[in-house]
């Protein structure tokens, strides 16, 4: 998983969160995603390095709260891929 895969849904996901004033961490993130927690700490690190999120506070800058709300009125990819049932050989 990518951190192109993850991003979208960490931002409307924290977007949620600090719109309704709770506190969040890696582990919120993760429960909430069910994502890996790698994963989800090479995200954030990623998101951070561009300017979307302030990873010591896990506050959203104003560039990150407004891709977060975007994606919440959009809808995503799935983070997981539906699993291909397998082709019986004939």
């Amino acid at each position: 998983m990518t951190n192109k895969d993850i991003a979208p849904h960490l931002l409307r996901t924290l977007a949620a969160l600090q719109s309704e004033g709770k506190t969040v961490t890696l582990d919120t993130l993760t429960a909430a995603l069910a994502v890996r927690r790698t994963d989800v700490r090479r995200a954030i690190t990623a998101l951070h390095r561009e300017g979307y999120l302030d990873a010591v506070r896990m506050r959203l800058t104003f560039r990150g709260l407004a891709l977060g709300a975007a994606f919440a009125a959009a809808p995503l990819r799935p983070l997981r891929r539906a699993p291909q049932r397998a082709v019986k050989a004939a």
